[in-house]
């Protein structure tokens, strides 16, 4: 082979031949054969609410357990079929097809009395067709041996291929002389449900038909010499109404396009019981009553009799359940036949061969589109072929394969995908290491998944700022030994940390026991004020949880530690953020006057008596984005160290799902308080504030260092205005004494 030619199959896409050749290969497993059957069931019960009822020319009587308790036990003797098979014959039916093997000759006038039965109905216009099954070994009497049953003449093809067998086990000779029979051989596929059934059978060197098709045969009045048979392409069946084609393979087998069942999903064939229609039939055409329940119109169908006896049945798994009466079998067959509704399989290797085509389009199109766009192509084209496999076989019978294509085609995504995730991960990691020495990790990966370049020095964005600092920390250094305070402090910080960042937020550093953390920034966040008021609550819940730890874990922290709290403050605004520091070392962080705002509502939070506190800006950015979900108190209008102009600030009392109902009542009466401290109403706003003051989250000592808390703090504010009344101009600003 020439080096051109090495050259040319080493640039060769092989992978698309690769992964539909091993499928292909694997496809012809059991086991995936098996996998193959269960989705098309699955389809087929899918199926059942979109298609119309069975044809209403067929019947079916079971002998089931109320017949065998209340009338004969199964086998019963032959009497009661010929009794069964005379009456019938009075409600005129056109065909009554007997699921049952008569073979053996009995002792008694059984026989004989089934025998006479048939003869009448036969003489009387209905059909009767009993069951027979080919044999490996020798019997009594060979097919064909007296009686109207006759083998099939006009067979073309090659019958050395044809289901069978040398010999077959026939009805006893009272009912084969009187009637026909068909055969009832049901081979089952690899998970034990009959999904094909032989439609004719060979029988040594002759061919039969099926119980379905010799059904059909004496329906429509057809000798078995004017049957013709194509092996691999179809039975035909001349007809009054034009000639019927009936699909099989070269087998000789039938493809059941399985639609009713017992499940009472949807209307299937009307059935009765052997014992309820003996005695309807008998009612009126024997004891000739008027009055009594009327029998079942049979007039002109195909009666269908099986047994279904509990421990005894004739009964199995079909595509529609678990346990079926096996007579369904050939009642689908025949309705198949009666209404040219036929089921047809696409050979695999024409999908997969298609598939294949498609998989080198795919691996062109994967060179020239963007992950996330090949994804989705990937996506869109199994979801249309799913859908395609599903509504063929829903709405036209077409059964494409489903399972070995979507193999090969995802086998292939996996591949294409995966190559071009190694390739990006790989620029990811270039990325990594342009900009990891000075960048913290996390902000490297979120800058990394957004697919952004990163910018170099500082810009504008709104941003939500977020301060958090433990209440009197200085008391744990005093009371924890170094050892402990570090291991005390990783848990904290580490819980945190990882709220911050589920919501969002990107962490900026830590100050001792502080967190400062942004949210909105680098990667731009519409939401970013309510992720941060959640994440304020998701991290006080969190603190409630390690408290109740450390309380548990006994002597190993002092009483302090597992009374806890931190104060968090929250601003919303235009900031700038970026990389800041020296040229050897710098951080990504935020500056400006809306972060130092923060940190006063964090540090302000104390003088309030609150946990959590914001200022109006972030409140009406989170309702803008989060609705109702945050509740928030407002707690006044305060001018802050630092500012001229007055801050309308709130605390952050919890989320609306979880907030008690105490909170609720003292949010309201706390609102009328304020209003009335506005216009000066001293006394109302005072009696007011007392009792918004017993409905406090936060009453007074409950926690360390909450000594006070809003209402508190308002009713220290009156009572100084009672002693030193404000400015005539006063508006209700309060001016903050410290950071």
């Amino acid at each position: 082979m020439s080096k051109r030619a090495i050259q040319a199959l080493r640039r060769f896409t092989w992978s698309p031949l690769i992964c539909f050749g091993l499928t292909c290969l694997f496809m012809q497993t059991e086991v995936m054969e098996q996998v193959a059957w269960r989705r098309l069931d699955w389809c087929t019960n899918l199926r059942v609410y979109f298609q119309p009822p069975p044809d209403p020319r067929i019947s079916i009587i079971l002998f089931e357990d109320d017949t065998e308790m209340n009338l004969v036990s199964w086998p019963p003797d032959r009497a009661y079929h010929g009794t069964l098979v005379e009456l019938l014959s009075l409600a005129k039916p056109a065909v009554v097809t007997w699921d049952v093997i008569l073979d053996a000759v009995r002792e008694g006038d059984g026989d004989g009395s089934m025998g006479l039965g048939v003869g009448a109905a036969m003489a009387a216009g209905t059909k009767v067709v009993t069951g027979s099954v080919t044999n490996v070994d020798p019997v009594e009497a060979p097919p064909g041996a007296g009686g109207p049953t006759r083998p099939l003449r006009k067979v073309e093809g090659d019958m050395g291929g044809l289901y069978g067998d040398n010999f077959a086990i026939i009805p006893f000779p009272q009912i084969r002389q009187a009637s026909w029979y068909g055969f009832v051989d049901a081979p089952r596929s690899s998970d034990g449900i009959i999904r094909e059934v032989p439609l004719i059978v060979r029988v040594g060197k002759e061919v039969y038909p099926s119980l379905a098709l010799q059904t059909l045969m004496a329906y429509f009045n057809v000798p078995a010499d004017d049957v013709r048979v194509k092996l691999g392409e179809a039975v035909f069946l001349p007809t009054k109404q034009g000639e019927l084609r009936v699909p099989i393979s070269g087998a000789g087998m039938y493809f059941i396009n399985y639609r009713y069942d017992h499940d009472d999903v949807r209307p299937d064939f009307p059935t009765h019981s052997y014992r309820e229609v003996l005695l309807k039939l008998n009612s009126r055409f024997v004891e000739q009553s008027v009055t009594g329940p009327a029998p079942p119109d049979y007039r002109g169908k195909i009666v269908l009799i099986g047994q279904t006896v509990t421990g005894k049945a004739d009964a199995g798994p079909t595509p529609r359940g678990p346990y079926s009466p096996l007579v369904l079998v050939h009642a689908n067959v025949v309705d198949n036949i009666l209404k040219g509704d036929f089921a047809h399989r696409v050979p695999e290797w024409m999908v997969m061969a298609g598939m294949l085509v498609l998989g080198y389009l795919y691996v062109w199109l994967a060179a020239h589109r963007s992950l996330s766009r090949l994804v989705l192509v990937s996506v869109l084209l199994l979801v249309i072929y799913s859908s395609l496999v599903l509504w063929s076989w829903v709405w036209w019978s077409l059964s494409l394969p489903w399972v070995g294509p979507l193999l090969g085609f995802t086998s292939l995504e996996f591949i294409l995908i995966g190559r071009r995730v190694w390739q990006e991960q790989k620029a990811k990691q270039e990325i990594k290491g342009m900009f990891g020495s000075y960048v913290s990790p996390e902000l490297v990966e979120q800058l990394v998944n957004s697919g952004e370049r990163p910018r170099l020095g500082g810009h504008q964005a709104e941003i939500t700022a977020y301060f958090s600092d433990i209440q009197s920390f200085s008391t744990f250094s005093e009371k924890l030994p170094p050892d402990r305070l570090v291991e005390l402090m990783n848990e904290y910080l580490t819980v945190c940390t990882d709220i911050v960042q589920e919501e969002g937020g990107t962490l900026d550093k830590y100050i001792g026991d502080a967190v400062v953390a942004m949210f909105g920034a680098p990667i731009p966040q519409r939401e970013h004020a309510y992720h941060a008021c959640v994440a304020t609550q998701r991290v006080q819940c969190k603190l409630g949880e390690l408290c109740e730890k450390w309380r548990s874990e006994g002597d190993k922290w002092p009483e302090i530690v597992w009374r806890m709290q931190t104060r968090i403050g929250l601003n919303s605004g235009h900031c700038i953020v970026g990389n800041m520091g020296s040229r050897t070392r710098f951080n990504y962080t935020m500056m400006g006057d809306d972060v130092n705002l923060a940190a006063r509502m964090e540090s302000g939070a104390k003088s309030w008596g609150v946990y959590t506190m914001c200022s109006e800006a972030t409140k009406q950015a989170c309702e803008e984005h989060g609705g109702d979900r945050v509740v928030f108190r407002p707690l006044g209008r305060i001018v802050v160290k630092g500012r001229a102009k007055a801050t309308p600030i709130y605390e952050i009392m919890g989320l609306k799902e979880s907030l008690a109902p105490t909170a609720r009542e003292c949010i309201a009466i706390f609102a009328q308080a304020l209003d009335q401290y506005y216009a000066r109403d001293w006394n109302g706003a005072k009696a007011s504030f007392r009792r918004s003051a017993d409905l406090e989250p936060n009453p007074s000592g409950k926690t360390v260092g909450g000594a006070s808390n809003p209402s508190l703090v308002y009713l220290d504010i009156i009572e100084h205005y009672q002693i030193e009344p404000p400015a005539p101009d006063w508006d209700g600003v309060y001016i903050m004494k410290g950071k």
